[in-house]
């Protein structure tokens, strides 16, 4: 009997070598920045400067230089924190779910993703810390030990965050780093400089490439991915809380847990996408992150895009059924209210525009799918902003009703967040293996013992 063992879509384009590939993928940290690293390092390092002088003004003189106040006391920071988290789903979902499925795919961008995951964590986890107002006080949110007789109110949603974005980042952490291990020993023995082959020797833990490291290699990637699969769900499961467990109109609803996870994977392929478009160009990894790779990305949002539209839809039926006049206000008050400019926004981008990813030519075409998956980042900002600032700026009293107004501080506190995230993506680009070799060298052609047969 003969056995097809060929790959319909090929993981690694142009039949390249699996030295070629380790040379392809070790070639950005064996060679000297070139003018495109610094120019995008100085431009995302702009606005983490600009964002940094705005944050230690708000140190200084008091987060009143932000646009919360009364009746919207949670402003741009809570919405900031609810994005990040949702950019940083797509690395545990590419990494860990795609991986106990068996989809060969991942290879090419799971490292990218991960390294993503952890960035995005650490955007967000300066601001619930900022939004209090006291920062130096955030050690308060972890449990004392128990002689000290102090411990923190585990009913506060605050808490609950604490908790499950800590474990979501030490987990992916651990996951992203044990990826590692294999492609710090290759770039050990490829090397010859002194500090870096300490540097990786250190890192790669005694890795002799052997049969047993590999065993318990796969053992404990196959464990930590079977962990870190349901963090996918809790997480985001966990924040959106902050907001249902309220009693406030437009918040106070059981569908907002599968509705932000779904965001969330939406949002974070979306962000995915959108630098993995450049990082194939300038580090010529087009054969390795191919067009299948994005396609398939673009489908994966097309599909939690169409949730996400479902959501928005359930939201104003759930509202109509209650017959609960004012829950039935809060959502007609988004769509036609003073601020309908940002929930159409939010609809644009997160329903209409998705679905051209329906063609094709549209889901393989880079320029266009650049465009598309920006504008799904801006929709899915939006969304977190329509959720938050419309629920609040008009209250169940007309006396207090009001209307949010960021300032300079809150808009440069937001750009430094991004200046963050992408600062810490070039550095990574330079520092570390943008794709695991190890598991690309693993499909690539060749790789495998031939059995024979017509193929």
């Amino acid at each position: 009997m003969n056995i097809d063992y060929t790959i319909e879509a090929p993981v690694v384009e142009g039949r390249l070598t699996i030295g070629e590939i380790e040379q392809l993928v070790a070639a950005p940290m064996e060679t000297k920045p070139d003018k495109k690293f610094y120019i995008a390092l100085s431009i995302s390092g702009s606005f983490l400067l600009f964002g940094a002088v705005l944050l230690a003004l708000s140190f200084y003189k008091g987060i009143g230089l932000w646009g919360n106040n009364q009746p919207v006391g949670w402003g741009f920071p809570i919405v900031n924190f609810v994005f990040w988290v949702g950019i940083g789903h797509a690395g545990t979902l590419i990494s860990a779910v795609l991986f106990l499925l068996r989809q060969k795919w991942r290879t090419g961008i799971a490292r990218f993703a991960e390294a993503m995951t952890i960035f995005a964590v650490i955007c967000a986890g300066i601001f619930p810390i900022i939004h209090t107002g006291r920062p130096w006080l955030a050690g308060y949110l972890f449990p004392y030990t128990s002689q000290h007789g102090l411990w923190v109110n585990f009913s506060s949603p605050l808490v609950w965050d604490v908790f499950a974005v800590s474990t979501y980042l030490t987990v992916s952490f651990v996951f992203w780093y044990i990826g590692l291990i294999p492609d710090f020993a290759v770039m050990r023995d490829r090397t010859s400089t002194k500090i870096k082959k300490t540097i990786y020797s250190t890192f790669s833990l005694g890795w002799r490439h052997s049969h047993r490291n590999w065993q318990h290699y796969e053992k404990a990637y196959m464990l930590l991915a079977g962990f870190a699969t349901p963090l996918v769900l809790s997480v985001h499961t966990i924040v959106s809380f902050d907001f249902a467990v309220s009693i406030l109109p437009g918040w106070h609803s059981t569908i907002f847990p599968p509705y932000f996870v779904a965001g969330a994977i939406f949002s974070g392929f979306a962000m995915v996408v959108t630098v993995l478009v450049f990082v194939r160009k300038i580090f010529d990894l087009e054969h390795i992150i191919t067009l299948n790779h994005l396609e398939k990305m673009n489908k994966v949002i097309l599909a939690t895009g169409m949730m996400v539209g479902y959501a928005y839809g359930m939201e104003f039926f759930i509202a109509w059924y209650s017959g609960v006049e004012v829950e039935q206000f809060v959502f007609v008050n988004r769509a036609f209210g003073p601020f309908a400019w940002a929930y159409w926004i939010m609809v644009s981008c997160n329903v209409l525009i998705p679905q051209l990813f329906w063609f094709k030519k549209i889901r393989r075409s880079v320029p266009v799918m650049l465009i598309i998956v920006i504008f799904v980042n801006v929709g899915m900002w939006f969304e977190r902003f329509v959720i938050t600032v419309t629920s609040l700026h008009r209250d169940f009293l007309p006396s207090s009703w009001g209307y949010f107004t960021p300032t300079i501080y809150d808009i440069g506190i937001l750009l430094g967040s991004f200046g963050l995230f992408f600062t810490l993506v070039i550095l990574f680009t330079k520092a570390l293996p943008v794709v695991s070799i190890s598991e690309v060298k693993a499909v690539a052609e060749g790789a495998q013992p031939s059995h024979g047969g017509t193929h």
